[in-house]
């Protein structure tokens, strides 16, 4: 993927064009805690354990160059456990010397196998088959796991039961439950067993005779479960509207609900916050809970928005709060692959993803508690995700099957006060277009689909693809060297677009194969990138690029400049504003900067920030270089870094002085 053999021929060409100047522009990051390879928080933990001293563990499906257990202690990152691709992140659990994680779908053993590690060397030293079911490759096989003294037990989901082992793997019972999930043990050694599905919380003794049942508020599901030793009580996260933790206490000899933990309604409640705004209690979905000896309590919660393959679920979330229940720690990180589109509604202040909302940056401020609101104190976090499962659960961000394996990546239009949100995957050829209301928030209300209905056509988005900052979409659609622009013919009293039929354009022959487009209609500039000529590979960029000024009134033949590129040199990214086009490479993890006026490399954008903040290796998504123009004449441009699971964030002001390079050939 990252094919870093080549970043070396990619440098030496950068500093080869670049201009002799002093570097007019900083280097930050958003969406994690930290920002470096050695600091970052982990990508997309799915389930955590905390061990009585505090130390947080949590287990991630995918994490490109970490390990898939990531480890923490005091709010710091302190080491990872496995390579990033052994574990599924469905469950963990652990004891004083252990830890059990569900492994992921091996080509050695098949799926529904857990693995012990060593707590303190990290080496795995025995494996339990769980499961029947060895050739799950896209799914959960078991779905929960929990230990008490010597006591381990998990959940095989395909097999309706939970079974029980001592610590040293063996087999001791099973008992018959549908649809297990989420696992806990109380000080009686009964166990507490959610059944998400059905709304459940069922209770076993020691020896599997069933017990009580708690069946929950209609709609609610139990995701995550945690037995607070030091009250009593359990507790258990609830992913259906309510979106909060609930606690159960036995009143009477049954098992009763006597209170909550987060804001009723989590991030879709209107009244504490702007819909789909998250905090340090308007959760998601929470799917791990905790406590430590002295009382502090973790949560993680996932926002919302995933993939078949499960590692590319919202991101990791994780609140610490003391006894009292005050917030002391967030550790927060961008989902694997997502980008950060400056968003033009605060003038480049918040960065939406395809799924969620990021604002400020590390080291000032972040975004406001409503949308357009100005930026508050705390560091660049998570503002919002923008997925509400409840009111639109056919949504295309919440469908795992999607061919299109995520819908992280963004584009974000201003027409008036209203926002349009194209959202699609890493290297797409569908795009899914959305809008906001004043009711809605944060919350994307899905509208459209292309290739669909809406759009009359069935044929993929091979060649293109731009949202243009008037709500206007350009498509390249596959086989018919065209280019089709639907017009934005309007927006309703609720925001919501529509687009006409489309105008066609013949792609010019000499940047054929298209493969990328950018429009920009302040200027009427047309931006075109050139695929590779004989593959059938879509998502790679060629060694062209043509600018055509005027294009929509009539220059659609004559491109000047044409920016071109040594042999490689291999552009994957691009995006334009104002009068510069911003070029991310498969072979380097710097930015460059074209000129669109003269085709001259004016900047290119490394780190000016080392010791805060890693670069990554590359940009290897489509659509991971956003950029955006403010109104005091900073460029803001974002990379998608998934080594390090954030987004780099660039701010240049061009130097009125600046030495710009020989234009390109």
């Amino acid at each position: 993927m990252k094919r870093l053999s080549s970043v070396f021929v990619a440098v030496a060409f950068c500093f080869a064009m670049a201009p002799a100047s002093q570097a007019q522009y900083t280097t930050d990051w958003v969406a994690n805690t930290f920002g470096t390879d050695s600091t970052h928080v982990g990508n997309t933990a799915r389930s955590m354990w905390v061990a009585p001293d505090g130390t947080i563990y949590t287990a991630s499906l995918w994490d490109e160059v970490y390990g898939g257990i990531s480890i923490y202690q005091n709010g710091k990152t302190v080491g990872s456990i496995g390579l990033h691709n052994d574990f599924q992140g469905s469950c963990i659990t652990g004891n004083s010397t252990s830890l059990f994680a569900a492994l992921q779908f091996s080509r050695n053993f098949g799926s529904g196998y857990v693995g012990r590690y060593n707590r303190a060397t990290g080496a795995q030293d025995f494996r339990i088959q769980v499961s029947a079911a060895t050739n799950v490759a896209r799914g959960d096989v078991i779905t929960g796991c929990a230990t008490a003294n010597s006591l381990f037990v998990a959940s095989d989901n395909p097999g309706n039961r939970v079974r029980m082992y001592t610590t040293d793997g063996v087999w001791k019972q099973d008992i018959s439950v549908q649809d297990p999930g989420a696992l806990a043990i109380d000080s009686a050694g009964n166990i507490w067993v959610a059944q998400k599905s059905e709304g459940r919380i069922a209770e076993f003794s020691p020896t599997g005779a069933p017990m009580n049942t708690i069946q929950m508020p209609t709609g609610a599901q139990p995701s995550a479960l945690f037995f607070d030793l030091a009250s009593s009580r359990l507790m258990a996260g609830d992913e259906g509207p309510d979106m909060d933790i609930k606690l159960y206490a036995a009143v009477a000899g049954r098992p009763t609900q006597v209170g909550t933990f987060g804001v009723q309604g989590g991030f879709l409640n209107t009244t504490t916050g702007a819909k789909g705004q998250v905090s340090q209690t308007r959760f998601t979905r929470v799917v791990g809970i905790g406590r430590d000896a002295a009382g502090n309590l973790a949560v993680l919660d996932n926002p919302w928005g995933g993939s078949w393959d499960l590692g590319r679920n919202g991101a990791t979330s994780i609140h610490v709060y003391d006894r009292a229940g005050n917030l002391t720690t967030t550790l927060q990180s961008l989902n694997f692959e997502g980008n950060g589109a400056p968003d033009p509604l605060t003038d480049g202040a918040l960065f939406f993803g395809g799924t969620n909302v990021y604002g400020g940056t590390a080291g000032g401020a972040a975004g406001g508690s409503t949308p357009g609101s100005t930026p508050g104190s705390s560091a660049g976090t998570l503002v919002a995700n923008t997925v509400d499962p409840i009111a639109y659960p056919n949504d295309p961000r919440l469908n795992v099957n999607n061919p299109e394996r995520d819908t992280h990546f963004a584009q974000i239009a201003a027409v008036g006060p209203n926002r349009i949100l194209a959202a699609s995957g890493q290297n797409p050829s569908t795009f899914y277009l959305y809008h906001f209301s004043p009711q809605s928030g944060y919350i994307a209300i899905p509208d459209a689909t292309l290739p669909g209905a809406a759009f009359a056509t069935t044929r993929p988005v091979t060649g293109g693809f731009s949202l243009d900052s008037q709500g206007g979409v350009w498509a390249g659609l596959d086989r018919t060297n065209q280019i089709f622009h639907y017009p934005l013919t309007g927006v309703d009293a609720t925001g919501k677009p529509t687009w006409g039929a489309p105008m066609t354009t013949l792609v010019p022959v000499s940047i054929r194969p298209l493969t990328r487009i950018v429009y920009l209609p302040e200027s009427d500039t047309m931006i075109l990138g050139q695929g590779v000529t004989g593959s059938a590979d879509f998502t790679s960029m060629g060694n062209r690029i043509e600018v055509y000024h005027g294009w929509t009134a009539g220059n659609d033949t004559t491109p000047n400049p044409v920016i071109t590129f040594p042999s490689g040199v291999e552009p994957k990214s691009i995006a334009a504003a104002g009068n510069y086009l911003f070029v991310g490479y498969i072979t380097s993890p710097n930015i460059d900067a074209f000129n669109l006026t003269t085709g001259s490399l004016d900047m290119t954008l490394a780190n000016t920030n080392p010791t805060q903040v890693s670069l990554g290796a590359n940009v290897d998504s489509m659509y991971g270089v956003r950029a955006y123009l403010r109104s005091t004449g900073e460029y803001v441009v974002t990379k998608d870094n998934y080594n390090d699971s954030n987004l780099v964030v660039y701010r240049w002001t061009p130097g009125t002085a600046a030495t710009a390079s020989a234009p390109a050939q």
